[in-house]
């Protein structure tokens, strides 16, 4: 027997979607479940770019592939549209008959250390960032490797990986990078660069096996704040963040029509 898990966003119009995928892919012989489960092979994500994040946080970012049916706004994670001629039975015969392939999408990762020993772990597809509490600028002592690299005041710093070099790095001024291509991306938020403040203003690329250390300056009673695909944790007491690429690797389903270039043009141009 095999398993389909489907699961949406909520929305009236997701939810309908779902009844029909359901009916279809019971018709081609799948068991459909309507939660991530490891009996499932493959999970289907019916909403916009979100609700696809939000899976992957709540189902602790799952082994199994994933295909993305867009039924939000911008969908640049989503391979199906569900009002595209022929959609679904063209989606399920294709998935049926193995005519996809997967792309790998790269995560990162910051352990962030406090002052008593503790660490913790937060994990993104798209992006880590790090910000000073109550909109106060922060000061962060910057480090790719061993190497000391600036003192860094302004908002906060955003390090996306290739996959999320669409979403908010590109809001900020970050580039489009092809999620073939393995690097993280720390691009400035708001950075001072006055006679008293120099930050870098423009983003830096940095290769798969460096890794970027920060330590942040806090006074009494501040926090830093760590968002992690856009979801917030806030610290007290931070001796030390490390960023870097994660082991975990998500897996998206892509068919034969697909091209990423394609899809940047579709969406952004």
């Amino acid at each position: 027997m095999r398993y389909i898990s489907v699961i949406t966003n909520g929305t009236d119009v997701s939810e309908q979607t779902k009844e029909v995928l359901i009916e279809k892919f019971e018709k081609h012989g799948f068991t459909v479940l309507e939660q991530c489960s490891v009996d499932s092979e493959l999970l289907v994500c019916i909403g916009g770019d979100g609700a696809l994040l939000q899976a992957v946080h709540k189902y602790d970012f799952p082994s199994i592939p994933i295909v993305g049916v867009n039924t939000g706004h911008l969908g640049f994670f989503q391979e199906i549209a569900p009002d595209e001629p022929g959609m679904p039975d063209t989606f399920i015969q294709e998935y049926k008959e193995g005519r996809y392939r997967l792309q790998p999408l790269n995560t990162v990762q910051a352990v962030v250390t406090t002052q008593n020993g503790k660490q913790e772990i937060l994990r993104g597809l798209n992006e880590i960032v790090i910000r000073g509490s109550h909109s106060y600028s922060v000061h962060l002592d910057i480090s790719i490797g061993d190497s000391p690299i600036e003192k860094f005041s302004g908002d906060g710093i955003l390090v996306a990986t290739s996959a999320g070099s669409t979403a908010y790095n590109y809001s900020l001024g970050g580039s489009i990078v092809d999620p073939r291509i393995k690097l993280l991306q720390v691009t400035p938020i708001a950075p001072m660069n006055t006679t008293a403040y120099r930050s870098f203003t423009s983003s830096i690329l940095l290769p798969s096996e460096l890794s970027l250390g920060i330590v942040p300056e806090t006074g009494k009673g501040n926090y830093i704040f760590l968002l992690n695909d856009g979801i917030e944790h806030a610290y007290a007491h931070v001796q030390e963040i490390k960023i870097e690429f994660s082991e975990t690797v998500i897996n998206l389903i892509r068919f034969e029509s697909y091209d990423f270039w394609d899809k940047v043009k579709t969406k952004f141009l």
